[in-house]
């Protein structure tokens, strides 16, 4: 039988709810999205339900996140069968403010993180991004007060970004993360994938493909830079416009000349015609 599921649109509600599970020692654990959910969100909320009794997904397109030149407008939105699926998962609540109730006149307090958000990766691209990012999860976890909070390794300096202010800010929850979700094919799995064309779909798997292939180079102690020269070569050669392939630490996102300064991440971040998609591999 499906899950009864409360749609919850303001803080009050969100309060009563969750008080009434703290009271039962319930423990609560909180999925953060911005809706048009797919596989890679059920297998958060999946990691959710292993952990905590009750769980909460947050539906929330953050305009804070968004510069006035990108796709705030044309974000996939699929409210209803975003719900549909919900139901059918044990999820208890879904916590869906609206922007005005998020920021509401007079709003005026925004994080600026530093540390993992300055290392010269999404924020050289995206500047406004992480205190975006930062000001929206820090208002849910203060809202929800979960034990947990999952977030996918898909969007690795937002994990590493999100985890720096949890513990800088003591706060009480728990982040968990997430391995990333994929299609047979390799591709992460993203909202944004709605966005490819059926030829740019048969091109996007070579991301990651070309990820894995530039993390086995590194295990035979090929040498790091023509590694990534050649991955980089290679992603522009099957029709990738490449904004970054780096090597970085697995904690700190600094950069790393070898494979001695590790544990190292790969991360990608290219674009198919209007189509930005990003991924990363350990090595």
């Amino acid at each position: 039988m499906a899950q009864p599921l409360s749609v919850l649109t303001t803080t009050s509600q969100l309060r009563r709810a969750t008080a009434r599970w703290r009271a039962e020692r319930e423990r609560i654990a909180l999925v953060p999205t911005m809706g048009a959910l797919h596989a890679g969100h059920v297998a958060l909320i999946s990691a959710a339900c292993r952990r905590a009794q009750r769980v909460i997904v947050s539906i929330f397109v953050n305009p804070a996140q968004f510069a006035p030149d990108e796709d705030l407008a044309t974000y996939p939105r699929t409210w209803d069968a975003d719900l549909l699926l919900l139901r059918e998962l044990s999820v208890h609540a879904v916590w869906a403010p609206s922007v005005a109730a998020m920021y509401p006149t007079g709003f005026a307090t925004h994080v600026v993180p530093a540390g993992a958000a300055l290392v010269g990766l999404e924020d050289r691209f995206r500047p406004h991004f992480f205190s975006g990012v930062a000001t929206v999860v820090l208002k849910l976890l203060v809202q929800c007060v979960p034990d947990f909070a999952m977030f996918g390794e898909k969007d690795y300096q937002q994990l590493r970004v999100v985890e720096q202010m949890t513990r800088d800010l003591d706060l009480p929850t728990r982040i968990i993360a997430v391995p990333t979700a994929r299609e047979k094919d390799g591709l992460a799995l993203s909202s944004r994938n709605l966005y490819l064309s059926a030829r740019e779909r048969e091109q996007a798997p070579v991301l990651y493909r070309m990820l894995t292939e530039c993390a086995q180079k590194l295990l035979r102690d090929e040498k790091l830079k023509a590694v990534l020269r050649a991955g980089a070569a290679g992603l522009e050669r099957a029709g990738f416009s490449l904004d970054y392939l780096e090597a970085r630490h697995v904690h700190t996102l600094q950069r790393v000349g070898s494979l001695d300064e590790g544990p190292i991440r790969l991360l990608v971040a290219a674009r198919l015609r209007k189509t930005r998609l990003i991924d990363n591999v350990p090595v």
